[in-house]
């Protein structure tokens, strides 16, 4: 998201600064999920230190500027944290508590939401954590932050409710994932058709591109022993961490590359085979065909001479044409359940 980019979470978010009901403190700000936009951009905020684990979000970020916090850890306590809310609300809950759990004493947390996204549901559990808040509504959004924090903290809640975002296991024990990451909490059943038709003959060097929490990567490096390296490219830096925990054991074969990475910048390597189940949305759940397209271009342009594209996309997505375009020769593989599996070959 640019500068010049409307957000109406972000303007909301920071109404109670911008219209004079709190004063922008001169120790520091924690602004958790942060997002560029405009708003962000109509006046100077001394001290913001922002954390993003989605790679776009990040880099533009700091492109105009602001300091980046990478890790999950807050480097101290603060007088006043920023949130904007994941609409997961297991997810969200953790990063209310984790929110609250950075702020010094005397300190107030500030989160908003979109009233679609369960700006509603966010209020009534900040004030849970902290007691009452105090909400303006704008833009379909909701702003809504606690009095001074001191004794009416619930700190139990605030460590059971942290806990809700922690690695567990999943799929009987095959795999490690965590709340708000893709599918988080089962297998996608679009990435385990595709991985049912990989051929086993697949071999050289490969990239996965959007890998989430890895399933993809190890059902390929299970049925193909000929692929000798793999890069994982992943834009959420919360699904790599996984990744890279669930493809441990193929460590000892294979060479492995984990890529915090946005597929849409382009690829760095060159590759024998790509596989992929591309996001067709991004945090809102209104379709974006336009990223899942840009995801086969790069694939083309990354693929040796020859190379073969592994593809599954929901039915009634427009990719057909760019396949064409981009690839000589495609084929559909299959269609069930509502996706299609697609094989491209690079001229």
């Amino acid at each position: 998201m640019s500068a010049h980019t409307e957000d109406t979470a972000l303007e909301t978010l920071l109404l109670p600064f911008t219209e004079g009901q709190l004063t922008w403190p001169d120790d520091g700000v924690l602004f958790l999920r942060a997002r560029d936009g405009s708003s962000l951009h109509q006046q100077a905020w001394p001290g913001l230190i922002c954390e993003q684990s989605f790679k776009p979000q990040a880099d533009a970020l700091q492109r105009a500027g602001f300091k980046l916090n990478v890790n999950e850890v807050a480097p101290q306590s603060y007088s006043t944290v920023l949130v904007l809310p994941p609409r997961q609300r297991a997810e969200a809950r953790a990063l209310l508590a984790r929110a609250l759990a950075a702020t010094k004493p005397g300190g107030r947390v500030i989160a908003a939401m979109s009233n679609n996204e369960g700006a509603r549901s966010g209020e009534a559990d900040l004030a849970q954590l902290a007691g009452p808040v105090s909400t303006l509504s704008k833009n379909k959004c909701r702003v809504f932050w606690t009095a001074p924090l001191h004794d009416v903290v619930d700190m139990s809640l605030i460590t059971q409710w942290q806990a809700l975002d922690e690695v567990r296991q999943i799929s009987d024990a095959r795999f490690v994932s965590r709340p708000g990451v893709f599918a988080w909490d089962r297998i996608d059943e679009a990435s385990a058709l595709l991985a049912a038709h990989l051929p086993k003959e697949l071999r050289g060097r490969a990239a996965d591109l959007g890998a989430g929490f890895g399933y993809l990567s190890v059902e390929l490096l299970t049925r193909c022993p000929g692929i000798k390296q793999l890069d994982l490219y992943e834009a959420e830096q919360r699904a790599l961490d996984l990744a890279q925990r669930n493809l441990a054991s193929f460590e000892s074969r294979v060479t492995l590359e984990y890529q915090w990475h946005d597929v849409t910048s382009g690829l760095p390597h060159a590759y024998d085979v790509i596989v992929s189940n591309p996001p067709f949305h991004t945090q809102s759940s209104t379709d974006r065909p336009d990223i899942g397209r840009r995801f086969i271009t790069v694939a083309a342009a990354a693929l040796k001479s020859g190379g073969r594209l592994w593809l599954v996309a929901n039915r009634h997505l427009p990719y057909e044409i760019v396949l064409n375009e981009s690839f000589g020769k495609v084929r559909m593989v299959a269609q069930q359940h509502g996706f299609k599996i697609i094989e491209a070959i690079r001229k």
